[in-house]
């Protein structure tokens, strides 16, 4: 089992963590949601949870809950910019289908 990082997302992650100023990591998780069932959802860590396993990459903490684990297992977080637009991209070998929009995925 293993979450890990692409050099441009470990570089942005370690950029807003010492802008932020304080942070264990990054959490990785997925809740229920969209079109095709679930969501990816991103945000510090301050503290870590009982049920936490800690991947780290690059010198990033990837943090991400038991229950998600199970979506995510595998997947590479990725930093991209394309034209105007910039942002985390999830490179999950568990997804089976994703909507439309882009906003969520079934596996």
């Amino acid at each position: 089992m293993a979450i890990s990082l692409s050099e441009s997302a470990a570089q942005r992650v370690s950029a807003f963590i010492a802008n932020r100023g304080k942070g264990l990591g990054l959490r990785l998780g997925v809740r229920t949601s969209g079109c095709s069932g679930m969501a990816y959802v991103l945000e510090f860590v301050d503290e870590l949870n009982d049920d936490d396993r800690v991947f780290e990459d690059k010198g990033v903490k990837v943090i991400v809950d038991g229950k998600s684990l199970v979506y995510l297992d595998g997947t590479e977080l990725d930093f991209v910019k394309e034209g105007l637009n910039e942002g985390f991209k999830f490179n999950n070998p568990n997804v089976s289908g994703e909507c439309g929009c882009g906003e969520s995925f079934n596996v």
